[in-house]
């Protein structure tokens, strides 16, 4: 039996793999590029395989035993315009996964792993904290497109695919900063860094490390059917978190409240014009405390995120810093 990541060379990816060959397990990396500098290349095998295209996820040699875990996906960073989003994000982030799954079907596998996203929720209509049976309301093509794969996970499993499907809040660790980047370089010029509404809500975020170690715990189980929520435990609101960046940055920035209703209108306004400062699915619920339930993955899984948003907050400006001086 073998570990196959779809992905393998990402973000998530790279730490699942780090952590599965840690434990001596096979690991077999399927993506488009390969960074040879990554210690897991050490051990880990690697096939080019870009997912877009069913021909070469065909040439995957999947085991009927094997676990698949189906990492690769595009982001919505960088910001793409209006008009291509949606090919951009269903190319891969639908139809890419789909190839996945119909190639274990073909091979006889059936335990998979799936990342999906906490975006598929859309604006909260119930309070914190989200559990997974909070309504699916996504109001992008980035979170839509992530919900048909979860219809399409879902709808398999009367087929014999076991899958977890994860949903994790904004993923945060060494190798990306993403829409945090923003924010740091704000910070880095001593400029006054403005919020979304007053910045006493919460906004969750998850460790990269956190979202690796919960994968690894449904494949050691198996692959536990089920959707589960990743973040971390007791987040502060954004205040108090960007606050505490400026402070250990030895900054000037100060935190500039504004009101969340006009501030929303703006940025609607821009990403018509196709000059989107955000997406929607950043704005919109930017001044949500937003929280989701992490308790029903703990159970299931026996999993205990280890990282806070503020250690994790911290460590991300400084690789900001050191990215730019190198």
């Amino acid at each position: 039996m073998k570990h196959i990541i779809f992905g393998g060379n990402g973000f998530v990816g790279r730490y699942t793999a780090r952590d599965l060959l840690a434990a001596g397990e096979q690991v077999l990396i399927c993506d488009i590029a390969k960074d040879a500098s990554l210690p897991i290349y050490e051990k880990a095998q690697f096939l080019e395989v870009d997912i877009t295209k069913p021909d070469q996820v065909a040439k995957v040699p999947i085991g009927p035993d094997d676990i698949v875990y189906s990492l690769a996906a595009r982001m919505l960073h960088p910001i793409i315009k209006r008009a291509e989003r949606y090919e951009y994000f269903y190319s891969v982030d639908y139809h890419g996964a789909v190839h996945i799954i119909d190639a274990m079907e073909r091979a006889g596998a059936n335990k998979l792993v799936q990342f999906s996203t906490d975006m598929v929720y859309g604006p909260l209509q119930t309070p914190p904290p989200v559990m997974v049976d909070h309504p699916r309301v996504p109001i992008g093509e980035y979170s839509a497109s992530k919900m048909a794969l979860e219809d399409y996970c879902i709808a398999k499993r009367a087929q014999g695919l076991k899958v977890s499907i994860f949903r994790p809040r904004l993923i945060i660790g060494p190798g990306r900063v993403g829409i945090l980047g923003k924010l740091f370089h704000l910070i880095r010029l001593n400029l006054p860094v403005p919020l979304i509404g007053n910045g006493k809500n919460r906004y969750q975020m998850v460790a990269v490390f956190d979202c690796a170690s919960a994968a690894i715990c449904s494949a050691q189980k198996g692959v536990v059917n089920g959707e589960f929520n990743l973040g971390s435990a007791n987040p502060p609101n954004v205040r108090q978190l960007l606050s505490e960046v400026i402070r250990q940055a030895g900054s000037k920035s100060i935190l500039i409240p504004t009101i969340a209703a006009p501030a929303k209108v703006v940025l609607r306004l821009l990403d018509r014009m196709d000059l989107p400062l955000l997406v929607p699915e950043q704005f919109e619920i930017a001044d949500h405390d937003y929280v989701v339930d992490i308790e029903h993955t703990m159970r299931s899984l026996d999993w205990t995120p280890k990282f806070g948003d503020q250690e994790m907050m911290n460590d991300a400006y400084r690789q900001f810093l050191a990215a730019r001086k190198s």
